[in-house]
């Protein structure tokens, strides 16, 4: 599993896990988080934003009208309020 695959299925997780173990993960790596990251200096970030904007002017992804967006929102916020 590649790196990009491992960091979307843990903003799944984060998004949808118990405040409990969100706490619990966010004090695990509290001090890392606080620490200043320049983006524009990891390489590989910048090489992913060139990637993604290539790919949307080339019209090969998918984009989102704010109201399709406000749409998906809605409905997600409808799923998780159904699980509790």
């Amino acid at each position: 599993m590649n790196t990009t695959d491992i960091r979307q299925k843990l903003h799944h997780y984060i998004e949808t896990a118990k405040d409990k173990k969100v706490k619990a993960m966010y004090t695990m790596v509290e001090d890392e988080i606080e620490e200043t990251y320049d983006y524009w200096n990891d390489d590989e970030f910048v090489a992913e934003l060139k990637r993604r904007q290539i790919a949307h002017l080339k019209g090969q992804t998918k984009t989102h009208t704010l109201s399709d967006a406000a749409s998906e929102i809605k409905q997600a916020i409808k799923k998780v309020n159904k699980k509790r």
